[in-house]
């Protein structure tokens, strides 16, 4: 915007003096110039040329003033811890029902150090329960999924119903720094009003920035988080991707935003629901781009497996 308008200033005083000079000179098909026509018209562009500097001027104050709060606000933190061994999480050909539909049909997958899968699909084939897996809020019907021992883990679910009570219970209970967790909440634009309020009081967005704030500040070995940006500003969201590509933690996350999750993730694991055939199929991203790996199942039993280039 100011590159355009200093152009635009420059390109007008240019036309001013262009015309100032006409005053003088040979005359035109034998008539002398009209000086005083030709005078006022340089003076109306000369004084366009002074109004776009004054705007120019005036917009990039603005703009350097905006540049300047971003560069002194404090950037988020986050505390990933490093776990001893390279294998974090072992999901072993587990199986999952819910009533009568087959959700997992001899699963697997392994979360080494310092993965950050995406895990893609339309809505209902799984995403979130098998994160609800992994941290054990729900418990596989076949198979195993094996952590690793002292894996301490950090979770943003999806649903936040269970927020209950205020914000000083859930610091002890989770035994947060309360200073810190409440910087964390001002920066993800939660008021300080709302501190004093219930957490059952606060909307859905408040309360899931509630739970980000709080992952956010827990030291883990494994981040499990589920559509982690709902509610977010883009300039957080900004800042949460330069956070997480900066401390590289361990992650699991299911994220819509295509454009976080893709500068985001080192491995992409697409999953369709089981008894269509293909059940597991993984990206993994490489100086090289990615590399897709793909395994498919017939019923549960017939195995085979590729991998190209993409």
């Amino acid at each position: 915007e100011v590159r355009r308008l200093d152009e635009a200033a420059r390109r007008t005083a240019a036309w001013s003096d262009a015309a100032e000079k006409t005053k003088r000179g040979s005359r035109n098909s034998g008539l002398r110039p009209d000086r005083g026509f030709i005078g006022h018209k340089a003076a109306k562009m000369m004084k366009r040329s002074k109004v776009l500097e004054h705007r120019m001027e005036r917009a990039a104050r603005e703009k350097a003033g905006l540049l300047k709060n971003i560069e002194e606000t404090e950037a988020l933190k986050m505390f990933p811890l490093v776990y001893d061994k390279e294998r974090l999480v072992t999901v072993d050909q587990i199986s999952f029902a819910r009533g009568e539909r087959q959700i997992f049909r001899e699963f697997s997958l392994e979360i080494r150090s310092g993965d950050r899968i995406a895990l893609k699909g339309r809505n209902g084939c799984g995403k979130s329960t098998l994160l609800k897996l992994i941290a054990g809020v729900e418990e596989p019907d076949a198979g195993q999924i094996r952590i690793g021992s002292r894996l301490k883990i950090s979770v943003v679910s999806q649903d936040s119903s269970g927020l209950k009570g205020t914000l000083e219970e859930m610091e002890e209970r989770a035994g947060l720094d309360r200073a810190l967790f409440r910087a964390v909440l001002r920066k993800l634009d939660l008021s300080r009003d709302q501190f004093d309020k219930r957490l059952e009081e606060y909307s859905e967005g408040q309360r899931k920035k509630i739970l980000l704030a709080k992952s956010l500040c827990e030291p883990s070995h494994l981040y499990i988080w589920d559509e982690p940006l709902n509610y977010i500003d883009i300039f957080t969201r900004i800042q949460i991707e330069e956070l997480i590509l900066s401390r590289q933690p361990t992650m699991v996350f299911v994220e819509h935003d295509r454009a976080f999750s893709e500068r985001i993730a080192t491995k992409a694991v697409s999953l369709c629901p089981a008894g269509q055939g293909q059940s597991l199929r993984t990206c993994t991203k490489s100086h090289l781009g990615w590399t897709l790996t793909f395994t498919v199942r017939f019923g549960g039993s017939g195995l085979d497996k590729g991998e190209r280039d993409v």
